[in-house]
């Protein structure tokens, strides 16, 4: 079940950090708030001296007959983003086969350069008593995983843009080899002056991305040329503009691997401002597979990564947390792969001016 975040009244640390000062899982402690009898005294005892010694609030409940079933947070870039709307359906179906109850959250990312983030979100989790939280964020600040470190709240991060810090665990897509499959494509069109467009310059997942890309042309005996990699930071706005710039190079590329979906229709904008025609003039494949990549004309060929399928294993890899699990592996990467549409062709006519 998915609903709207809403505040709440209640404050006191939460049921995962009871359970943990009581040395029981979650559902152990969970059963001792809502009643339970299948619980064996002592247990019932020393969960009891941790709801008092910590000053757990219980919620009331409307029907004492009735478990409540556990809480976690879902916190999106934004409800309006394709992308956050795959990752909900992806966390919805996993938390009704669960049984659990999730509040979404939106949180603005910080991005570089400034960006306004919402704030009163992290407080509100631990009002509400969220078991653990899903974050579906570019990244999350210092401040932000020394709350959650205090708090011990469970977390589990889904394809953070930035390297998270050491033991923070993760659910991304396998980006390298995704940069691997959209430059083999090209090449196997017969392209050679293939270029790439990336997001933020320094991050991870752009890293990983060109990497895959570079590997690509090495292993076809291709030249990387330094100047047909660009970054503009997962913005469309900017991905035209660097491809306004490509276009103005003495020997400008044939083809164009653009790391989001969202940057490549910036890439077919600035291309249709020049009347360049994709595919018959210029190549183009996108990353992500956002509903967007199937209604761009032409459809964009692109890369898929799975959102869906990463949120619901990060929500089954956050169970594991609450109910006291040791994850040896802090990092899950799920495979990536080209959905060929329309946008890519072999070498057409020159596009120099």
């Amino acid at each position: 079940m998915v609903r709207t975040a809403r505040a709440s009244t209640a404050t006191g640390p939460t049921l995962a950090v009871v359970a943990r000062e009581a040395g029981v899982s979650v559902p152990t402690a969970s059963k001792v708030v809502n009643g339970r009898e299948d619980v064996a005294p002592e247990t019932r005892r020393r969960v009891s001296e941790a709801l008092d010694r910590l000053g757990y609030v219980r919620r009331p409940r409307f029907d004492p007959t009735v478990r409540a079933p556990r809480m976690i947070d879902l916190v999106v870039r934004s409800p309006a983003d394709s992308g956050s709307g795959a990752v909900l359906h992806g966390v919805e179906e996993a938390a009704y086969d669960a049984g659990l109850e999730v509040v979404v959250s939106a949180g603005l990312e910080r991005r570089r350069g400034g960006t306004v983030e919402r704030g009163g979100w992290l407080d509100k989790l631990r009002a509400r008593g969220s078991a653990g939280v899903l974050f579906d964020l570019a990244e999350l600040t210092g401040t932000q995983y020394t709350w959650l470190e205090r708090h011990r709240v469970p977390f589990v991060l889904i394809d953070p843009v930035a390297e998270p810090p050491s033991g923070v665990v993760s659910v991304g897509a396998a980006n390298w080899q995704g940069g691997v499959t959209a430059t083999e494509h090209l090449l196997g069109l017969g392209h050679e002056r293939i270029a790439v467009i990336a997001g933020e310059r320094g991050t991870a997942v752009s890293g990983t991305r060109v990497a895959g890309y570079r590997s690509a042309l090495a292993a076809a005996g291709v030249r990387h040329r330094a100047e047909y990699v660009r970054h503009a930071g997962f913005d469309r706005d900017a991905a035209r503009r660097r491809m306004r710039e490509l276009l103005e190079l003495p020997v400008p590329p044939t083809a164009v691997f653009v790391c989001s979906d969202a940057m490549a229709l910036g890439v077919y904008e600035a291309l249709a401002e020049r009347g360049l025609r994709v595919p018959d003039e210029m190549s183009v494949v996108g990353f992500d597979d956002l509903p967007e990549a199937r209604w761009a004309t032409p459809a964009l060929t692109t890369v898929r990564r799975p959102l869906a399928e990463m949120a619901a294993t990060a929500l089954r890899l956050l169970l594991r947390m609450m109910d006291g699990a040791h994850l040896e592996s802090t990092r899950t990467e799920l495979s990536t792969r080209l959905v060929q549409r329309a946008s890519t062709a072999a070498p057409g006519g020159d596009v120099r001016h």
